[in-house]
């Protein structure tokens, strides 16, 4: 969005006003393999809903949140953000916490290196759909410059048919996974099935901000890799906000945030495969973000900006600093 909040006011009541509209579910339903159907929740992403929840558990967050926001505004300005991603290809290990009840669910490790080759093509300039970017977003593409390596898989199996997300798959004591080294990991908890808000989510993840032991990403087991109904763009998605990016609408009407400079202005998510140009608030809408709502063969593109903010957390004093060490 092209509107970016500097004051620690604006950004605290940004974080306390985003809108959700995950209430309402989708006509359709789609039957996945030996579950029941499965109703996608019109919010299918459900960071924003987790964010406000913990946020009115929690205050705190929203001043350690407030204060990253302002460190990732002075590391963009001072330049310590770019430099960190001009030192090369930035390494994360990532930790697979499966989590499983049937054997279906207990999805395999070829499934696990296919997700991990679906985020090296997103955050290396290598989406296979990115020669249908237009022109005009096409000169904000960037190569973000992060490869990821699958470090451990550990499987937990249990009797739970769903998990609500509310953090309880990464914790041993509530059957799911206890985090490993999030400081130097990202770990990544896929389970069965997340019904939330009448729907059912793709995935959630956690900003920085939060306690570190439940910094992550989790996933639902039908849309990890490339399956008959994924190529693996709900981690993209996800693992963008694990590195503080928002969604590319600011989670509100026109004139809402995302706190990055070179994402277009919008009034709300994209569907399905929109042809180009689809025009919201007065200009053409970036539907190819892979932190838009698009479907995955449609998703192809981070932007400069984007990359800057994702970098900030690496910087010197940025939640992730040790990672980058």
């Amino acid at each position: 969005m092209k509107r970016v909040l500097l004051s620690m006011a604006a950004i605290a009541i940004l974080m306390t006003s985003c809108e959700n509209t995950s209430s309402e579910v989708k006509d359709e339903g789609v039957t996945l393999g030996e579950d029941q159907e499965f109703a996608l929740s019109d919010d299918q992403c459900g960071t924003m809903g987790v964010l406000d929840e913990l946020l009115a558990k929690d205050p705190s967050i929203a001043t350690n949140m407030a204060a990253i926001e302002m460190h990732t505004a002075n590391a963009i300005k001072s330049g310590l953000a770019q430099r960190i991603a001009a030192d090369g290809v930035l390494e994360i290990p990532v930790i697979f916490h499966v989590i499983y009840r049937t054997q279906s669910e207990n999805i395999p490790l070829s499934q696990l290196e296919d997700q991990i080759d679906a985020l090296n093509e997103d955050f290396n300039l290598n989406n296979p759909g990115r020669n249908t970017i237009p022109a005009e977003f096409a000169a904000v593409e960037s190569n973000v410059g992060i490869r990821f390596v699958l470090e451990d898989v550990i499987r937990v199996q249990s009797n739970k048919r769903q998990w609500r997300p509310d953090d309880s798959m990464k914790f041993t004591s509530s059957g799911g996974s206890d985090v490993v080294n999030p400081q130097q990991n990202l770990n990544i908890w896929v389970v069965n099935n997340m019904p939330y808000r009448g729907g059912n989510i793709l995935g959630y993840a956690q900003f920085p901000g939060g306690s570190w032991s439940t910094d992550g990403v989790v996933l639902d087991h039908r849309f990890t890799g490339t399956t008959q109904y994924s190529t693996g763009r709900t981690a993209t998605h996800e693992v963008g906000h694990w590195l503080n990016l928002r969604h590319i609408w600011g989670d509100g009407g026109c004139g809402a945030s995302d706190f990055v400079a070179d994402t277009p202005d919008s009034d709300g998510p994209s569907r399905g495969c929109p042809t180009y140009p689809q025009v919201n608030c007065g200009t053409n809408d970036m539907t190819m973000n892979f932190m838009d709502y698009s479907d995955d063969p449609c998703l192809n593109m981070f932007t400069e900006g984007q990359k800057n903010r994702m970098m900030s957390v690496f910087a010197s004093g940025g939640f992730r600093e040790a990672m980058a060490q």
